[in-house]
């Protein structure tokens, strides 16, 4: 790790008056995204990911496809940073390194000969993280998908083909198959059409209950599977299907309003101290649960009411909340189960070290460049800070669309 990010390590937390120095978060950003990341991506481009890789659950079904959860959910986080491309700044210089290390990551994973090839079609948890390594190929295609050797690509396709013998349940893994059916259509120009379009119809036309908001499948559950899983990957996938002009791309439109409502609520739910209301399944997946906040300010469909600096602000205290000391790490700088610390009764069953790594999605709005506003504003207020403090703040406005 270089000087640049190593010099953040060791100082201290700071309370939230402080005004950090213009790019001081970003450089954080990228210093725990390190942290974070290179255990999994260094061992998997040594071949190394299943002999190092610690396995932790209350389960022991999901070993065989641990390594693939790890993987696909780093580089689903990372995709748009890594799509940035390499320039001259150090930041570059350390995103050129992870570019080349994601790539020879990726040649072993699919490798079937190498000791770390790690696809394995099996009813049904592969669908899940396939996917996400699809959508983080749709998210860095000109870094990642078109340097890939042809051989890689190939082996890619014939993985993602591979998972059209698993039928989804019939709530958000319907989006997985639609997933896989966008970066197919993307990357060979073909695809199985009804695998593509049924579980954006189901979410569009069934599952919607209102104010940006949907059920997961028939029956509505609270938590944060409208922001893991639902959102984002209804925005990547009509964004492909608006591209090759296909009918359900017609709803992007509303689907963006829809997330940029959602997102400014998630951002409401952050505390002044950085925490979070523990709702829901996944808790695991720490500040993961914010996927959709990263994504809107990447894809900058915040409201207008919303300062790209108070997200900016309110993730980074987010982030050094639950990864400011070493508490979710082992001593070996794997990320242990739990939300903050080592807490196995939070996690569910089918949660083990790979899908920790789903934590990772906050990291989106790193794709936006050093230069763009959200990383060069002054510190700013989020929303609870505003309103606890007595400081103006506007009311909260629903959606009817």
């Amino acid at each position: 790790m270089s000087s640049f990010f190593k010099r953040l390590r060791k100082k201290e937390e700071p309370i939230i008056e402080d005004k950090p120095q213009v790019l001081e978060d970003r450089v954080y950003w990228v210093s725990l995204l390190q942290k974070i990341t290179f255990p999994v991506l260094n061992n998997l481009a040594k071949g190394t990911l299943r002999k190092n890789m610690p396995y932790e659950s209350t389960s022991l079904e999901g070993q065989k496809f641990s390594y693939l959860e790890a993987f696909a959910r780093v580089f689903n986080g990372i995709a748009p940073w890594l799509e940035l491309g390499p320039d001259s700044s150090e930041e570059g210089t350390v995103r050129e390194k992870y570019i080349q290390m994601t790539m020879k990551a990726i040649s072993n994973a699919v490798n079937p000969n190498n000791n770390d090839y790690i696809f394995v079609v099996e009813p049904k948890q592969s669908l899940v993280d396939v996917a996400l390594f699809a959508q983080g190929l749709l998210r860095a295609k000109n870094q990642i998908w078109l340097n890939l050797p042809m051989d890689d690509q190939a082996r890619i396709i014939r993985e993602l083909k591979n998972t059209r013998v698993i039928a989804p349940y019939e709530n958000h893994w319907l989006l997985f198959t639609s997933m896989i059916e966008a970066a197919l259509l993307e990357f060979t120009g073909e695809c199985d059409k009804e695998r593509l379009s049924y579980g954006v119809g189901r979410f569009r036309d069934d599952f919607y209950i209102g104010d940006g908001i949907y059920s997961d499948g028939e029956d509505f559950t609270s938590g944060y599977f409208n922001s893991i899983v639902i959102h984002p990957m209804l925005n990547d996938i009509l964004k492909v299907m608006r591209k090759y002009g296909i009918n359900e791309g017609e709803f992007l439109d509303v689907q963006l309003m829809r997330s940029s409502r959602l997102s400014s609520q998630l951002e409401r739910t952050i505390s002044p101290e950085g925490t979070y209301p523990l709702l829901g399944s996944c808790l695991s997946y720490r500040c993961g649960i914010f996927h959709l906040l990263s994504q809107a300010a990447l894809l900058k469909i915040l409201p207008r009411n919303i300062n790209p600096a108070q997200v900016r602000s309110a993730l980074t205290r987010v982030l050094r909340k639950q990864f400011g000391e070493n508490q979710n790490f082992t001593s070996n700088g794997w990320l242990l189960v739990g939300l903050n610390g080592s807490q196995m009764d939070i996690s569910e069953s089918d949660i083990n070290t790979g899908s920790l790594y789903f934590c990772c999605a906050i990291f989106l709005t790193l794709g936006l460049p050093a230069s763009d506003l959200f990383w060069t504003a002054e510190f700013a207020e989020w929303s609870t800070i505003q309103a606890w403090r007595g400081h103006p703040i506007q009311k909260d406005q629903s959606i009817d669309f």
